[in-house]
């Protein structure tokens, strides 16, 4: 090679090297701008979140901004900037319940500010949209248990006005197996649910099952526990009155319940050809104490209609150890209010609900295999709403 031809040689590769050290340095930041532009629509997708969790408590357009923006913070936002509406401005859900965040942050070149030293604008959009589930009338409270609101058997239960909703994050939180036929507004689970056969919901407000919902909250743990109080009394007469039965009870032949509360510091066992009756009762179960209603006979018992236990019939202690408290009964019984084991599983055996469908089951876990047709709009009855958990989910 001849001298001037290795100063070419020179000169070229001096001019060509910054094109090749640029070319290696764009393949590496092209990676890394893809990498920050996913990292970024992940901290929108969470910013979104956060500010339709606090949309849901009610909160103002600047709460919820803010827990928006403290969760795109937390999240390394850093220096970027965060917009936020609710509702969105653009897209499909401008006029429903959602939150929409736009974030924008600028990159530092590397390799590349060799050509430029302009820096590489980045945005991310996500927008949270909440939807609003009908109210409960059916509501396990487990956290965690496998089949916690589960239908079985032959059963056929229609819900008017209302929905099944698990608080359990098990799979199968909600489970409908064997032939058992069940109607609702919706199925509403924490986790998921499980469904041997089709089940019928309102395409109105539920066009399919909701999973991975958020838990919603004890409708009861307002509602103190009745104090035991004066002496202990005696169920053996045909007429009882309201306070503490340090035995339970143990009901035969035709018995009526005064109004009042009645503390049970035993089980209650209502026997096979008992009928029952009692209006502006509240029975509460002290202790791991249970329920066991027979097959054959007639309870017909309503909850008060004012005061602290406004629509409460059946309240089980909250510091009670696991048990099972068991419903069942002729096809001519009335159980008129809510029945609430919040540490207990309830079995719903029986043919019947309560008057106009009024009978509401909040529990630890609920067993149902009976025939019933329960109904929401009970208000009239004393019994109140029982918001199931709305849902959020990213939908842009």
């Amino acid at each position: 090679m001849q001298r001037g031809e290795g100063g070419n040689v020179a000169i070229v590769f001096a001019f060509t090297l910054p094109i090749v050290v640029g070319g290696a340095g764009l393949g590496v930041e092209t990676s890394y701008w893809y990498y920050s532009s996913l990292k970024l629509q992940a901290t929108a997708d969470a910013a979104a979140y956060a500010g339709a969790l606090e949309k849901i408590q009610g909160s103002d357009t600047g709460a919820i901004t803010t827990a928006a923006t403290q969760s795109a913070t937390d999240n390394g936002l850093g220096n970027g900037s965060i917009t936020v509406h609710t509702p969105p401005t653009s897209g499909p859900n401008t006029a429903k319940k959602a939150v929409e965040v736009i974030l924008n942050q600028n990159l530092d070149r590397m390799f590349t500010s060799i050509f430029t030293q302009s820096k590489v604008p980045e945005q991310a959009r996500a927008v949270a949209l909440i939807t609003d589930a009908s109210k409960a009338c059916v509501l396990a409270l487990s956290a965690s248990a496998s089949q916690a609101a589960l239908f079985s058997g032959s059963t056929n239960v229609k819900l008017s006005g209302c929905s099944v909703m698990s608080d359990s994050i098990a799979p199968d939180a909600i489970k409908v197996q064997g032939s058992a036929g069940l109607q609702a507004d919706c199925l509403i689970s924490v986790g998921g649910i499980s469904l041997s056969n089709a089940v019928v919901t309102d395409p109105a407000t539920c066009k399919a099952p909701i999973t991975n919902a958020l838990p919603a909250a004890d409708p009861f743990s307002s509602v103190p526990a009745p104090a035991a109080s004066g002496s202990c009394l005696n169920d053996n007469k045909p007429t009882l009155g309201p306070g503490t039965y340090c035995n339970g009870m143990n009901l035969k032949g035709n018995v009526t319940l005064s109004p009042g509360v009645y503390v049970l510091e035993g089980n209650l066992k209502i026997n096979a050809g008992a009928v029952i009756q009692g209006d502006g009762v509240t029975i509460y179960m002290a202790g791991s104490n249970t329920v066991s209603m027979n097959g054959n006979a007639t309870v017909t018992l309503s909850a008060p209609t004012s005061g602290t236990y406004s629509g409460v019939l059946f309240y089980g202690d909250r510091t009670g150890t696991t048990a099972q408290s068991t419903f069942n009964g002729t096809a001519d019984s009335l159980l008129t209010g809510a029945i609430y084991f919040p540490r207990q599983q309830v079995n719903y055996l029986g043919n019947f609900s309560g008057v106009n469908g009024c009978t509401q089951v909040v529990a630890d876990t609920i067993q149902w295999s009976g025939n019933s047709t329960i109904n929401q709009d009970c208000t009239s009855l004393g019994m109140k709403d029982i918001p199931a958990a709305p849902s959020v989910a990213i939908v842009e």
